[in-house]
């Protein structure tokens, strides 16, 4: 092999970068679980630990050094089937939007298109403004969007010209429409970061309008759906100064002192007993030091106090210990109106102090505690707003900008906010200028501080420039802020899916035993089939392969998934591929007579083609699944796509640098047992002339699936009907009867709900259609409440709601009706993509067109058994065998493994065609299928065993998704034998008969 040196170079840098990455994995658990030996079972206490030591260097490589908040961001990330935790798509509804920027016009065909729109988008995944301009043409084709009666309205005759085009004024709404977006997109992020969870994921859906929030470990789903779904203020307010708010801080500051201390009176220990006595309330300032000298003195003390148990900050400045009055750092200053800095695990605290009754009573009436939006190197800036109206309401709200764009200073070049008002607006925003000279004005959002410029002069006119210290993103998102003020974009939950952490745990330990049995078994099964030798290097490869792609899943960010791990379990059978095609051929070249390093050095550039084309077919559907999928479907195909290129990489290098190194020591290097020396070893048997009985027994098979599929149908979970799903667990002796379940529920909601025992006996899945096109907060709420009225003659008597959803309720789901026809779209598009790409790649690689013919017929074949089979036994067997997202990829999984096998075949075929130009067709092809039978075997004997061991241990969640991949491994072998290859035959003589008639 040439290049030794730069493989191994290759192989010991990967695996230098996969140790690198994966320890920050490592030093994540170690510190968590030093987490969970401090808190002794405690949740609250386990986070307030956690949370005091997130800016601590946990791992030092001396050039380098990474604190634990640093070390989880870089961590292999676990998916929410496995740690428990919530995942919310949510769209954000810009019809509003549409509506606000016509000034709500009354023009008949401006609202008969937009009801047509919103029929459209819930079948159409083109974003709503191009659908409503569609529909406007088809409604009134000559109308203009630009006249006065819609679009063309004083507000937009800046943006919108007169005689504008309809195209011209779509794209000024489209952009509008993006804005709102993308505001609507930084509130979520925003108020998910109150929430508290730990590594919250937030982005943007490949549909417009659509985001994606993944929030681990959250205990109250209802109060998240609620929070999210809120609808955000822009206000202006009146603020105070530093100087004259901290002297009421001061006074909050003792009085707090004497609330905590009489606390501490109430709790003490018994006369006798060692009062827990903390060493950093000793060293905190006296009473005597003011000015200066108390804020070096609070500063020197910051990082000593817990800011986690009241008796410890029980000292003198308990207050000022956690909310610093000066900026602590030279890049955090939150300007003239910041009355103090806190970091941001220390604001829950704040809050919680200055929301005590004796403490809140001493800071003016008229005055409102507000935490600025944007954190700095960890610190929260604290605002004190002024409530100067009658009602509570700010003087001036969002609805008065009418336009907010980037501008740049002509002095400076610095990016600046220039934002225009309306008349009323103008008239306001002219009075509260002329009153704040010298003051800053506090640009309030969604109950946070988005800014809080300093006004200079009285500003009428109703034009404004802010101005600051700002980067070109920054002021971007406060243009967008202030734009998107007056358009209201409300955002619902249209898909919601709730994970239990005991569900997570058991998914965790189930997904382990089956990674662990299987691993083991692949390994046993290489020393027994290729002996010690030739079954020790494809051994060192697979470790070396799952090394790698752990390292490379935590390099880029990958999320884990339980798909995913079987993903990684189903690479594991398919890495054993390219070891029993390379040792296959080396075994061949030995028997012609050359010698063990040459027949080493040709066996593997032999085998390169099939390699190569197998494993691009099965990578080919790995990135139609990544593309089409969501969720766990894309954390299976990411695991599958990676691992496919790590088992290419360690199967020809890895193994063949072990293989070499052995040949170079000793003269023999064996491949093969004596149990399996003879096994499949030049069989005969006569495939084509069988391929009559072969397309009987799959035409019967083929029409009783049809027929079962025409009168039972299939099972449709609610990824492709909609609906609501939950899993509840009852006591564990309990034995429940589904049709008891199903009854009690119909008593609550309106039809009697589809209920599923789901794994053990005491498990089952409740499904029902009631309310689920309904988006509100309160129909969720309303809906898990009946749940919970509906199970009381099955759970335990006094069980609150919330032991209900904390012990009982595993695993909630919500699938609105146009989540639903995405998924149906996109499952029907992924499996034509699929067969598409498929044949041509074939058909570009063999050049015949009957090869990609036939395998498409042997997938197709493959596909319809599978479906028939879920249809005839849909109900009967103990585990569901739901048509949803993830049967989707356990169908296209079969379609590129079965590939795997077809087109290793047709490589074989090629290459005999070369060899024996003077065989008949008949002959080579089924010499090339019994050559590659002892191949055919092995890997899928590997990968089936591997499936089975997934099978048994990999939990009920994953058994229908496994079952869908066993049957099609199985029948998927089957047909690239007796189906695909036969098929391809009869088109090829076909082609033949009919040239030698024209000759």
């Amino acid at each position: 092999m040439q290049n030794k040196k730069a493989i191994r170079s290759l192989a010991i840098i990967l695996a230098l970068v996969s140790l690198y990455q994966l320890f920050f994995t490592y030093k994540t658990r170690q510190v968590e679980n030093a987490a969970r030996e401090f808190a002794l079972g405690d949740p609250v206490k386990e986070k307030s630990y956690l949370d005091s030591i997130q800016n601590e260097v946990v791992y030092n490589l001396g050039v380098a050094k990474f604190t634990y908040k640093e070390c989880k961001e870089l961590e292999l990330n676990l998916g929410l089937d496995l740690r428990g935790g919530m995942n919310v798509t949510m769209e954000v509804d810009v019809v509003d939007v549409v509506k606000s920027l016509a000034n709500h016009s009354e023009d008949p065909s401006f609202n008969a298109a937009l009801a047509e729109a919103v029929k459209l988008r819930v079948s159409d995944p083109t974003d709503f403004v191009t659908l409503f301009g569609q529909a406007f043409e088809r409604i009134a084709p000559n109308a203009q969007l630009a006249s006065p009666a819609i679009f063309g309205t004083r507000e937009m005759e800046d943006k919108i010209n007169r005689g504008a085009s309809n195209k011209e004024v779509l794209d000024v709404i489209r952009e509008a429409a993006n804005g709102a977006i993308d505001n609507t997109f930084n509130i979520l992020r925003t108020r998910i970061d109150r929430f508290g969870v730990t590594q919250p994921n937030v982005r943007k859906a490949d549909i417009s309008g659509r985001i994606v929030i993944e929030l681990p470990g959250v205990k109250d789903p209802q109060r998240v759906r609620e929070l999210l779904q809120g609808t955000a203020a822009l206000e202006f307010y009146e603020t105070y100064d530093q100087q004259d708010y901290h002297p009421y801080l001061e006074a909050a500051d003792g009085k707090l002192r004497e609330v905590l201390r009489a606390r501490e009176v109430l709790q003490a220990p018994a006369a006798g007993e060692n009062a827990p006595v903390s060493p950093a309330v000793d060293s905190l300032t006296s009473p005597a030091e003011t000015g200066s000298e108390l804020m070096d003195a609070l500063n020197r003390q910051q990082d000593s106090l817990s800011g986690d148990d009241p008796l410890a900050l029980a000292g003198t400045n308990p207050l000022f210990a956690l909310l610093q009055p000066n900026p602590p750092l030279p890049d955090v200053h939150g300007g003239s109106s910041a009355v103090g800095y806190a970091l941001t695990r220390d604001t829950a605290r704040v809050n919680e102090y200055l929301a005590i009754p004796q403490v809140r009573n001493l800071l003016p009436r008229n005055s409102r505690l507000l935490w600025g939006m944007k954190a700095t190197n960890g610190y929260a800036v604290l605002y004190a707003i002024k409530i100067t109206t009658r009602n509570g309401k700010a003087p001036l709200e969002g609805d008065a900008i009418t336009d907010a764009r980037t501008s740049y200073d002509p002095q400076s070049g610095r990016p600046t906010v220039s934002m225009t008002m309306n008349g009323e607006g103008a008239r306001t925003w002219a009075r509260l200028t002329k009153e704040n000279i010298n003051h800053a004005i506090a640009i309030v959002l969604d109950g946070m501080v988005a800014s809080a410029p300093n006004v200079m002069n009285e500003i009428s006119g109703g034009s404004s420039q802010i101005t600051g210290n700002f980067t070109q993103r920054e002021t971007e998102d406060l243009s967008n802020i202030l734009e998107s003020g007056k358009l209201p974009a409300p955002a619902h939950i249209i898909a919601d899916e709730v994970v239990g952490p005991s569900l997570g745990m058991e998914a965790i330990q189930s997904g382990m035993w089956s990674f662990v049995v299987a691993f083991v078994v692949v390994l046993l099964y290489m020393f027994f089939f290729y002996s010690k030798d030739a079954g020790l290097a494809a051994n060192i490869a697979l470790l070396a392969n799952l090394f790698f792609l752990f390292g490379i899943l935590a390099s880029i960010g990958a999320v884990l998934t339980l798909p995913g791990i079987a993903g990684i379990v189903l690479t594991m059978g398919m890495a054993v591929d390219a070891n029993v095609l390379i040792y296959e051929r080396v075994q061949e070249e030995m028997r012609s007579g050359k010698g063990l390093k040459l027949a080493i050095k040709e066996g593997f550039q032999r085998s390169y083609p099939a390699i190569i084309d197998s494993n691009l077919t099965t990578m080919l559907t790995g990135i139609i699944l990544y593309y089409f999928g969501e969720g766990p479907i894309k954390g299976f195909a990411s695991t599958l796509v990676i691992g496919l290129i790590t088992s290419i990489f360690t199967s020809i290098f890895i193994s063949r640098l072990v293989l070499e190194r052995l040949a170079r020591k000793r003269d023999t290097v064996t491949f093969t047992t004596r149990a399996t020396a003879s096994f499949l070893r030049d069989t005969k048997y006569p495939f084509l002339k069988k391929r009559v009985i072969s397309y009987t027994v799959s035409g019967v098979l083929i029409v009783i699936g049809l027929v079962s599929l025409f009168t039972r149908g299939l099972d449709r979970g609610i990824d492709f009907v909609g609906g609501r799903t939950y899993t509840v667990a009852f006591a564990p002796d309990m034995k429940v009867a589904v049709e008891d379940v199903a009854e009690a529920l119909q008593g609550v909601y309106e039809s009697a709900p589809e209920v599923k025992t789901f794994g053990t006996a005491n498990q089952v899945n409740i499904t029902t259609k009631y309310k689920y096109d309904q988006l509100s907060a309160e129909v969720d709420a309303e809906v898990d409440s009946l749940l919970y009225a509906g199970l009381q003659a099955f759970i335990p008597a006094g069980t609150t709601y919330a032991q209900f959803r904390e012990v009982n309720l595993q695993r909630s789901q919500k699938i609105g009706a146009a989540v639903a026809e995405d998924m149906t779209r996109a499952a029907i598009w992924s499996v034509i993509f699929a067969l598409a790409g498929i044949f041509l790649y074939i058909l570009a690689r063999f050049s015949r067109w009957q090869y990609g013919v036939g395998a498409v017929v042997g997938l197709a074949h493959n596909v319809l058994i599978v479906l028939g089979v879920y249809s005839i036994f849909s109900g009967m067997l103990p585990f569901s065998m739901e048509i949803d997202q993830s049967f989707i990829a356990a169908i296209l999984t079969v379609v590129g493994y079965s590939l795997n096998d077809t087109v290793v075949v047709f490589d074989r075929i090629r290459e005999y065609r070369r060899l024996y130009t003077k065989r008949g067709d008949e002959s080579v092809v089924n010499d090339a299928l019994n050559s590659t039978l002892r191949r055919t075997f092995n890997t899928s004997f590997s990968t089936v065993v591997v499936l089975v061991a997934i099978f048994i241990f990999g939990g009920a969640s994953l058994k229908g998704f496994i079952f869908a991949l066993l049957i099609g491994v199985i029948v998927g072998t089957y047909s690239s034998l007796f189906i695909a290859t036969p098929a391809s035959y009869d088109l090829s003589k076909k082609k033949t008969s009919e040239e030698k008639v024209k000759k």
